[in-house]
């Protein structure tokens, strides 16, 4: 069984700093890649931030510059440094990740990030 630990969500004013982490555990093996996806209500989940076992990294247009991912492979766990946040980055955040020969996808919780004055 897969755990995504997802923690660092909050609230925070624009221009300010997040940082969100996401720990994978349990029955995982070759993981092929990580990272986090937003929704907001009424709105498609749309990928933020990915980054392969290659460390190949892919970035939403609308967060390039101000959103770093990073990866700890022996922790398996990646971490989303946002800056310079902006209202329009408030969404729910979810972790992902895609594992195994078969390419299984497997889905976090879920962390809610508001920016707001």
């Amino acid at each position: 069984q897969v755990q995504l630990l997802e923690s660092g969500g909050g609230s925070v004013q624009p221009g300010g700093s997040l940082r969100l982490s996401c720990e994978a555990s349990g029955s995982i093996s070759r993981i092929a890649a990580m990272g986090w996806y937003r929704q907001t209500p009424g709105k498609q989940r749309e990928m933020v931030a990915i980054i392969t076992s290659s460390d190949s990294t892919n970035y939403a247009d609308s967060v390039k510059g101000r959103f770093t991912l990073s990866r700890d492979n022996a922790k398996n766990t990646v971490t989303l440094q946002m800056n310079s946040l902006k209202p329009e980055d408030t969404a729910v955040y979810y972790c992902w990740i895609v594992y195994g020969l078969a390419g299984t996808v497997y889905w976090g919780q879920g962390t809610r990030v508001t920016v707001s004055s």
